[in-house]
């Protein structure tokens, strides 16, 4: 038996929606997300409709968050950074290790519109730098590589890495995760480059070295660009679900947020343009709905079985 009967993964508009239309449901509701890795917290809202005037983003998350624990939804501030999925169980690992299980999950991670803003960072895309760890980890094996960014992401990337790469390299201005990943990275073999960014990279037709603000030159066979939060190719991926055939940026849903896998929904900027809050906040209603309706219904029947 799951522990919750639906798990959203983002704190943003969607997720919220999402959380408030389930758990009215009297579905068992797990958020996981950190409100400031929200495109909406730092943002300025006058277009929303029965909210005149400019209110701040950052006020109406918290607001979201305090209704959604009304109706009785569990938020946990941290980001998830793995997914995987048995028979009809999914499974979410949080980036302090606790591992959720969930009947329904609902993917709402918002897009990535990180990166290091650099010259010659286009040009080595493929050709040593990627954005997704969990993707490309294993072309790594036995070389040298660094991996940038101070969310969850990075930490966890560079912990995979560090099983992988014979040189681990951690490049963060200000390293903002739990104190349980902290400890973790501490003591594993990763190089941590504390308020420290990279200024520029050096290599011919592949990445082979990076100069840090400081000056400091490391030679890498790859960098990895982790940004934030886990993005939706990254937890999405090894469970199957479909993106857009084009650019690969954003999980494809039907009229139900439902994706290609069933007991997966989507909702928000991650099912794509216009990334806006009216947007997001329909689809998370939407979503809430369907994937509370389709858990309760999923633990009814195994419930059913154990009393046969």
């Amino acid at each position: 038996m799951a522990d919750y009967d639906v798990v959203i993964i983002g704190c943003g508009p969607a997720g919220l929606q999402a959380a408030i239309h389930a758990a009215r449901q009297r579905a068992k509701v797990m958020v996981l997300g950190r409100l400031e890795a929200s495109s909406l917290f730092k943002a300025h809202i006058e277009n929303y409709l029965c909210v005149p005037g400019v209110t701040l983003g950052e006020e109406m998350l918290k607001i979201g968050v305090e209704q959604a624990k009304t109706f009785g939804a569990e938020v946990i501030h941290e980001d998830a950074v793995s997914t995987s999925q048995d028979n009809d169980i999914f499974y979410v690992e949080a980036e302090s290790g606790q591992r959720l299980s969930t009947y329904a999950l609902i993917i709402c991670t918002g897009v990535s519109r990180k990166g290091l803003g650099i010259p010659r960072e286009k040009e080595f895309v493929g050709k040593g730098i990627s954005y997704c760890v969990d993707c490309d980890a294993n072309f790594y094996k036995g070389a040298k590589v660094a991996v940038v960014g101070d969310g969850s992401a990075a930490a966890h990337g560079a912990l995979t890495l560090s099983k992988i790469a014979s040189e681990v390299h951690l490049i963060t201005k200000n390293l903002d995760v739990s104190k349980s990943l902290l400890d973790e990275l501490k003591h594993s073999n990763v190089q941590i480059h504390e308020g420290r960014s990279i200024k520029e990279l050096k290599g011919d037709n592949e990445l082979k070295a990076i100069v840090l603000d400081n000056d400091q030159e490391i030679s890498v066979d790859g960098l990895f660009i982790e940004k934030g939060a886990k993005g939706a190719m990254q937890l999405a991926a090894f469970l199957g679900v479909n993106l857009d055939p084009e650019k690969f940026t954003y999980i494809v849903t039907n009229k139900k947020q439902e994706t290609n896998i069933e007991g997966i929904y989507a909702a928000g900027d991650i099912c794509g343009p216009p990334l806006q809050m009216a947007k997001a906040v329909g689809e998370g209603c939407v979503a809430g709905y369907y994937a509370g309706r389709y858990a309760l219904k999923k633990r009814r029947k195994e419930n059913k079985g154990n009393d046969s």
